[in-house]
C-alpha cells in the first residue's frame, strides 16, 4: 500500500497525550524473597504512586499493599531503595508521613503498622536503602532534617545509618533505633553480611561519582540483644575514586564497584576484616556501576553458583555479562536478553535468586519499556544454592542465542507478569540509532537519533523532518536507549528526537564523565549545538525547525544554548535550573555542594557563577520559551523558574509558564504530564508553523 505523503510535524499520531498514562506502569526495583519475585511500580495515572507487586513460584502475581499503598522516600530528594522484603514481610517508607511500616504480605486483614518513631515536623525523618539484618532488625540511611532529635543542632539534614527494631517499639521509643554508623555527610548502601557491615560513605564536596570511600565493621549483637558495630575501617575509596554498590558473596568476600581504572569494573575486597586486598576481577572498557541519584541501585549480583551476572554499558547502551570469578583476569561474557523483539538495551536492577543460577532483573529495549524478568544462566553451577524456581523457565525469543566464544550457555528468561497492551503499532515504532559527532576542542561527543516513524505515512521527499533535541539532567546522568512513549509522542507526530549525551555524561568511563568539571553550562551547550548541527548537515533534519528541551540540570542547558546561539528556533525547560548563585545557596542538602565541582566553589567563583546564569543573559535571547515546573520543587525552588519569566517578560521576549501545585522534582501525576505535552505540542506547532492535525 501506497504511503500517505504529509507534512512532518503534523501526523495523525495514535498516541494521545494522555496514552503515557492510561494505564501505564514502569518497574523500579527488584527483590528475591525465597521462591518469590518483588518489584515496585510507578502508576502515574494513580497520583504517581509506587505499588509493590509479587510474584509467586507458581507464576501469580499480585499487588500487595493495596490502593492505598504507596511506596515511597523522600530521602536526598530523590528517593530510593524505600523498601525491603524478607519471609514474605515488607518493612517500607510510606510516602505520605516517611515513616517505616511493616506489613505481612499474606495476611490480607493486617494493615501496615509503623515502626519508627513519628517525626516532629512532618515528614522530618526520612529512611531509604532499607535491608534486612535478622527477623528483629531491619538496617536503613535514616536523614534526620534541622529540628529533629537526631539531626541535634545541625543547619542541614542529617545522615546515618541505623537499625531499627521490627516489632514496632521504636514507634513510640525514639532510643529504640540504634545509630550503627555516623560522623560522614554521607553515608549509603548498607549491606550486612557474615557478621559485619558494609557501606559507603563520602563528604561535601564531593558526589558519589567523583569519590567515595568503602568501609566495613564487625557487626554483632550486644547483651541487649541490640547491633553494634565494631571496628569500622576504610577497605576502599578516596577523593579520587568513586565505589558503589558494595554486596556480599556467598564465600563471605565482599564485591564492589571501582571507577579506579576509568571505569567502574568488579573488584572483589578478600579479607574485609582484616588486610582487606582489592583485586580486580572482569576488566572491561565497560561501565559495571554507574551515578548514585537514587538508592536501592543493584549493578551486578553475585549468584548462588559463584559467577556473578551484572549490567555493563558501553557506547551508551547497556546489556547483562556474566563474569567468572576463577578466572579473575578474563573479560566478562556478554549474554543475549531480549525484552520485547528486541535485545536488552538498558538494564536498571539486577538480584541474584531465586536459585544459584537465576537472577531476577530489569530491563528494557528499543521495541519495549522497563520489564521484570526471570533470567537463569543455567550450566556451570560450582555452589550449592537455594531450591530453583517450582515452576522452569521458559526460553524466550532470541534470549536462546548463544553467546560469542560459547563459554556460557543461552540463558532462559521469562517475564515476571504479563506485559501491558502495546500502545503503538511495532510498524510504528521509531528506534534509537547512536551517533557520534565532532565537537568543541578537536573531541566528540554522543547521541540517540530517533527518526519520525508512522505506518502509512511519510513526509514529502523535498522536505526534512523538524528536530527535538533532549537534553538529560543530570548534568551527571545519561540518555537512555529504550522504547518510551514520550519520545514515540513525538516521532509518530513527524518530528525527528535527538537524545544527547554530551561530554559529562555517564557510561563513555571516567574521563569522559569528569570532562564537565569546572565547564557546565559552556561544555554542553557546545555539544548540544553541535549535535543539531551535524544532524542539519547530513540532511537528517531541517536546520531552520530545530528545538530544544531539557529538565533540571538540562534546563539550563536549554537556556543556555538559547542565549548563545541561532541554531534553536525555540525551547522547553522543565523544572530547570536558572540562576546557579541561587541553587548554590537554595537547594537540598545532596546537591548543595555538587556546583563546586562543575562550576567552582562558592562564593570564590561568584564571577562564574553569574556569568553562566542563564537568567542573566537573558537579554541575548530571541527564540520563544516555554517554561514548566513544580510548585513543590524542593531541588530547584520555583523561584528561579519565575525569575526567568519576569525577564523574558522585561526584555519582550514570548514565554509560557506553567506551575503545577503538587509537583516537585520531576513530574509524577497523570494530569500534569498529559497538560505539560500537549502545552509542549502547541507551543513547537505554533513557533515552527506547522499546523495541526494528531
Amino acid at each position: 500500500m501506497t504511503a500517505r505523503v504529509l507534512p512532518y510535524g503534523a501526523w495523525p499520531s495514535p498516541l494521545a497525550a494522555g496514552a503515557l498514562t492510561e494505564g501505564a506502569v514502569s518497574a523500579g526495583e527488584v527483590r528475591v524473597d525465597a521462591d518469590d519475585v518483588w518489584w515496585s511500580e510507578a502508576r502515574p495515572a494513580e497520583g504517581g504512586r509506587i505499588a509493590l507487586r509479587r510474584r509467586r513460584a507458581d507464576g501469580t502475581v499480585a499487588e500487595v499493599l493495596g490502593p492505598t499503598g504507596n511506596v515511597r522516600t523522600g530521602l536526598l530528594e530523590y528517593g530510593g531503595g524505600a523498601w525491603c522484603v524478607e519471609a514474605g514481610v515488607v518493612t517500607f517508607a510510606h510516602w505520605d508521613d516517611q515513616r517505616l511500616h511493616r506489613a505481612v504480605a499474606d495476611d490480607p486483614d493486617a494493615a501496615p503498622v509503623p515502626i519508627t518513631p513519628e517525626p516532629v515536623t512532618p515528614r522530618g525523618l526520612r529512611y531509604g536503602d532499607v535491608t534486612p539484618l535478622d527477623a528483629s532488625w531491619v538496617v536503613a540511611v535514616r536523614e534526620a532534617h534541622p529540628g529533629e532529635a537526631p539531626a541535634g543542632g545541625a543547619p542541614e539534614p542529617v545522615h546515618e545509618i541505623v537499625a531499627v527494631p521490627t516489632d514496632g517499639s521504636a514507634a513510640d521509643d525514639p532510643d529504640a533505633v540504634v545509630v550503627l554508623v555516623s560522623g560522614p555527610d554521607f553515608v549509603a548502601a548498607p549491606r550486612p553480611g557474615p557478621a559485619a557491615l558494609a557501606w559507603i560513605a563520602w563528604d561535601h564536596p564531593r558526589m558519589p561519582w567523583d569519590g567515595t570511600e568503602l568501609w566495613v565493621a564487625g557487626l554483632a549483637l550486644d547483651g541487649d540483644g541490640r547491633p553494634t558495630v565494631r571496628v569500622p575501617h576504610r577497605v576502599a575509596g578516596g577523593s579520587d575514586e568513586a565505589i558503589v554498590g558494595p554486596e556480599w558473596d556467598a564465600s563471605g568476600d565482599l564485591w564492589c564497584a571501582s571507577d579506579r581504572s576509568g571505569w567502574w569494573n568488579l573488584h572483589r575486597v578478600i579479607d574485609p576484616r582484616g588486610e582487606a586486598r582489592v583485586e580486580p576481577v572482569g576488566p572491561v572498557a565497560a561501565e559495571i556501576g554507574g551515578p548514585r541519584w537514587v538508592g536501592g541501585l543493584r549493578w551486578y549480583a553475585p549468584l548462588g553458583d559463584g559467577r556473578i551476572l551484572a549490567a555493563a554499558t558501553a557506547s551508551g547502551a547497556t546489556g547483562l555479562v556474566v563474569v567468572d570469578p576463577t578466572e579473575p583476569a578474563a573479560p566478562p561474557v556478554p549474554i543475549t536478553v531480549s525484552v520485547g523483539d528486541a535485545p536488552a538495551s538498558v538494564v536498571g536492577q539486577v538480584v541474584a535468586g531465586p536459585g544459584p543460577t537465576q537472577a531476577a532483573v530489569v530491563a528494557a529495549s528499543a521495541t519495549a519499556g522497563p520489564t521484570v524478568l526471570l533470567v537463569d544462566l543455567g550450566g556451570g553451577s560450582r555452589r550449592r544454592g537455594r531450591a530453583r524456581l517450582a515452576v522452569p523457565l521458559e526460553r524466550a525469543g532470541d534470549a536462546s542465542a548463544s553467546t560469542s566464544d560459547g563459554s556460557t550457555p543461552a540463558p532462559t528468561v521469562v517475564p515476571a507478569a504479563e506485559a501491558p497492551p502495546a500502545r503503538l503499532d511495532a510498524a510504528s515504532v521509531a528506534r534509537p540509532e547512536p551517533f557520534t559527532f565532532p565537537t568543541g576542542d578537536g573531541e566528540v561527543a554522543h547521541g540517540l537519533l530517533y527518526r519520525p516513524r508512522l505506518a502509512g505515512v511519510s513526509g514529502p521527499d523535498d522536505a526534512r523532518p523538524p528536530l527535538v533535541v533532549t537534553i538529560h539532567g543530570g548534568p551527571t546522568s545519561a540518555a537512555r536507549p529504550m522504547f518510551d512513549l514520550r519520545t514515540q509522542f513525538w516521532t509518530t507526530r513527524g518530528f525527528a528526537v535527538a537524545d544527547v549525551d554530551h561530554r559529562g555524561s555517564t557510561g563513555y568511563g571516567r574521563p569522559f564523565r569528569r570532562r564537565l568539571d569546572g565547564a557546565w553550562g559552556e561544555v554542553d551547550v557546545v555539544d548540544c549545538t553541535a549535535a543539531a548541527r551535524h544532524l542539519a548537515a547530513v540532511g537528517d533534519v531541517d536546520p531552520d525547525r530545530i528545538v530544544i528541551r531539557g529538565g533540571s540540570a538540562g534546563g539550563m542547558t536549554v537556556l543556555s544554548a538559547l542565549c548563545s546561539s541561532d541554531v534553536f528556533a525555540g525551547g522547553t525547560v522543565l523544572y530547570g535550573v536558572t540562576d546557579l548563585a541561587a541553587l548554590a545557596t537554595d537547594t537540598h542538602k545532596f546537591e548543595s555542594r555538587y556546583l563546586d565541582t562543575l562550576v567552582g566553589p562558592w562564593p570564590e567563583a561568584a564571577d562564574v557563577y553569574a556569568a553562566r546564569s542563564p537568567v542573566n543573559r537573558l537579554d541575548r535571547l530571541a527564540a520563544p520559551i516555554l517554561v514548566l515546573h513544580g510548585a513543590d520543587d524542593r531541588v530547584v525552588p520555583p523561584a528561579q523558574a519565575e525569575a526567568v519569566v519576569a525577564a523574558a517578560a522585561r526584555y519582550g521576549v514570548r514565554h509560557e509558564y506553567r506551575s503545577f501545585a503538587g509537583e516537585g522534582h520531576g513530574f509524577r501525576q497523570a494530569a500534569t504530564i498529559v497538560e505539560a505535552l500537549e502545552a509542549e505540542l502547541t507551543f513547537y506547532r505554533e513557533i515552527l508553523d506547522l499546523g495541526a492535525s494528531g
